[in-house]
């Protein structure tokens, strides 16, 4: 299914080893990692082409559906099983409808869904008139061409996903390598700077960032500091946290932003990374204080303009003493693309279940 701006198998999770060492032996091999075409496998050759959900019904007395979210990467015979993908979740609704892991209702479904990699809960809403899902509709999102059926996403719970805290180094900016920044943990952790510091305008294209080498050498170097002083030890074979840059609008949104995956350049916005640069954005001294002006409503719409368009995301939250975020909200489309079996070689896994 492509899911927002992502694509990627989606799995019942227990057709899949339990084990975690053996089930990246499988989804190594169901996406050719270790090639940049990814010419063994289904992956796109590419980080966002390069994901995959498994779901099960949840046991968990809110939710309905259990997501379980890995990267895999495209290069390396890796697999990160500590983030959580936004956009491939906006997938994950229609998915279980379509696995029968939940029902269809009338006009609009909800399910409930809950992100195992982070402890996030997520309200998810299909459109299904009659009980049958709806793909097709008349909602653009940036970085998918045409219009699909809106899904509406509600993300509870997702301050400290990763490392337990709102700012896991307990300060609102940080000094490394001689850029200040912001390291935060809404969705997804994030090592956040201006653009300026870094010798870049914050708008530049996918093609311009990912060839200045000299930039991504210094935001790797201030990522590996940040990972340690965020509590989350040796992340050089990791890819969170990531990198964002804020820069001052320049298309009537509210925030220029900048995502990296994070060797090289996001498309578009990750619906999680969206989160958290969004809640930088509203938090007074943060690195994003002063590069735009503070909403009034609340829930408040922030539109990140990132490098293929826009992004909205609205959030609701209350700042008295300290910024609390409550909830933040999306509207994501998805489409489903294949529906059959994958194949792997059978040294990778033999499937327990085969000749029974």
């Amino acid at each position: 299914m492509r899911g927002g701006t992502s694509r990627g198998p989606y799995f019942r999770r227990a057709d899949l080893p339990e084990d975690p060492d053996e089930l990246a032996d499988v989804l190594i091999a169901v996406m050719g990692s270790g090639h940049p075409l990814n010419i063994d496998g289904i992956g796109g050759g590419a980080a966002v082409t390069t994901k995959v959900a498994m779901l099960s019904r949840s046991d968990d007395e809110w939710a309905d559906v259990d997501y379980f979210f890995a990267q895999v990467s495209v290069e390396e015979r890796l697999v990160d099983y500590r983030p959580t993908c936004g956009n491939i979740l906006a997938g994950v609704a229609p998915a279980a409808i379509e696995m029968r892991l939940v029902e269809s209702a009338e006009d609009l479904t909800e399910v409930r869904i809950r992100a195992v990699n982070t402890g996030a809960r997520v309200l998810a809403g299909v459109r299904t008139p009659d009980g049958q899902i709806r793909y097709d509709g008349q909602v653009p999102i940036a970085g998918v061409p045409g219009t699909a059926a809106p899904i509406t996403l509600k993300f509870m719970d997702v301050v400290g996903s990763s490392t337990g805290k709102f700012l896991p180094t307990g300060r609102l900016r940080d000094e490394i390598g001689g850029v200040e920044v912001t390291c935060m943990d809404v969705a997804m952790p994030l090592v956040i700077a201006r653009a300026a510091d870094l010798g870049v305008r914050g708008d530049e294209t996918v093609r311009e960032l990912d060839a200045d080498s000299a930039l991504f050498s210094r935001m790797e170097a201030i990522r590996i500091e940040a990972g340690v002083r965020m509590g989350m030890g040796n992340v050089a074979q990791s890819v969170t946290p990531k990198v964002g840059l804020v820069a001052p609008a320049r298309a009537g949104g509210s925030i220029a932003v900048r995502y990296f995956m994070p060797w090289k350049t996001h498309p578009s916005m990750a619906v999680t990374g969206g989160q958290c640069l969004a809640a930088c954005a509203l938090t007074p001294g943060s690195v994003a204080d002063g590069l735009l002006e503070p909403p009034e409503a609340v829930p408040a719409k922030i539109v990140l303009e990132h490098a293929s368009g826009t992004m909205e995301v609205f959030l609701d939250y209350t700042l008295d003493n300290d910024f609390r975020l409550h909830s933040a909200g999306l509207v994501r489309t998805a489409r489903k693309l294949a529906d059959g079996r994958v194949f792997i070689p059978r040294r990778v896994w033999k499937d327990p279940m085969e000749g029974q």
